[in-house]
């Protein structure tokens, strides 16, 4: 199990150390007249550290280079 949990972290470091956080979006509805509905598509971002992703980068490598059978 801490084999996976620090392969995990390794992936997660280098995707966020690669591009840097994450977007997704969301629809929201603008109006609403009888059967007339218009919506709205809004691109929210979530940036991710650097640092947190070396963080965990680093802590993925000794997870794997620590574990002892």
């Amino acid at each position: 199990m801490i084999k996976i949990a620090g392969i995990v972290l390794i992936i997660l470091g280098f995707c966020s150390i690669a591009w840097g956080g994450f977007t997704y979006k969301t629809k929201e509805k603008v109006v609403d007249i009888g059967p007339i509905e218009a919506t709205r598509e809004e691109t929210h971002r979530v940036p991710v550290a650097p640092v947190a992703g070396g963080l965990a980068l680093v802590a993925g490598i000794g997870l794997l280079v620590s574990r002892k059978d």
